[in-house]
């Protein structure tokens, strides 16, 4: 988790493919404009304008550019894992590049929120540092949210309800993703529908449960592996608390999800 601002003379700021591969991020960001002028954001193919208030959600791992026509830059980019916006909002992906307009709610907490944190004089301790991540994703989710479809835009390929559970059941699975022995039908029974219609869920948002709860874990993993705190953790024992059964599954799981070895990505921080 990330926040930021920049205020002052600026005419562009871009993110080169050299910026992506050299920081090895794969965040979402939610850019506000908290200046008096319109900015211009361009990424993947499509452009936006934001005006005075309003933000729009892109990702860091695609180039990116931002227009200043005045030069009088005033912006606030919130940034977080991927991975933690798709527990909150699994069709988030689907908002990239949506401008969410000036006066929502969603906007003025994030200004005041990213207002408050930037603004803290000395660095904030481990409680506050969790908390105000979570805090982020949810906001950042929020957002995606607000631009998503209304309840009468529903389509029947996934309406209100599959969409709940689904949200539901990704909720559970975070809190039981060091139990190896999580299975469809645990998640079932705590839900209370269906292993059959579960999986259909999962579907309709473009996953599997199986592939769903896989991605969690390496992402858990790659997120403690990272954490400096934990440097003195055995690798095996990141494995086990993230529901791995043993460490030659883990490292052939996480080489081909990350194109590197847990140990390799140690020693890349």
């Amino acid at each position: 988790m990330a926040v930021g601002t920049i205020h002052g003379t600026v005419k562009s700021i871009s993110r080169t493919i050299n910026d992506i591969a050299s920081h090895n991020t794969n965040n979402v960001v939610l850019l506000l404009n908290a200046g008096l002028s319109r900015l211009g954001v361009d990424q993947s193919g499509k452009s936006v304008e934001l005006a005075p208030g309003a933000s729009v959600l892109i990702e860091q791992s695609a180039p990116s550019i931002i227009q200043v026509g005045d030069g009088q830059c005033g912006l606030i980019a919130a940034q977080t894992e991927r991975e933690r916006v798709r527990q909150r909002c699994a069709l988030f992906e689907d908002r990239l590049m949506t401008v969410v307009d000036g006066p929502s709610t969603v906007n003025r907490l994030l200004r005041a929120y990213v207002d408050v944190l930037a603004g803290e004089m000395e660095p904030a301790g481990p409680p506050i540092t969790q908390f105000a991540s979570d805090h982020i994703a949810d906001l950042i989710a929020a957002a995606a949210s607000v631009i998503g479809p209304t309840l009468g835009d529903e389509s029947p390929r996934f309406g209100t309800l599959s969409r709940g559970r689904l949200m539901l059941a990704q909720r559970y699975i975070s809190q039981r993703l060091d139990d190896p022995l999580l299975s469809d039908n645990d998640i079932s029974v705590h839900l209370r529908v269906s292993t059959s219609q579960l999986r259909k869920d999962f579907e309709r948002g473009g996953s599997s449960i199986a592939r769903y709860i896989r991605e969690q874990r390496l992402e858990k993993a790659r997120m403690m592996l990272r954490d400096p705190v934990l440097r003195r953790h055995r690798i095996i024992d990141i494995a086990f608390a993230c529901g791995f059964q043993n460490l030659v599954t883990f490292n052939r799981v996480f080489r081909a999800a990350y194109c590197m070895t847990p140990s390799e990505l140690r020693e890349e921080d």
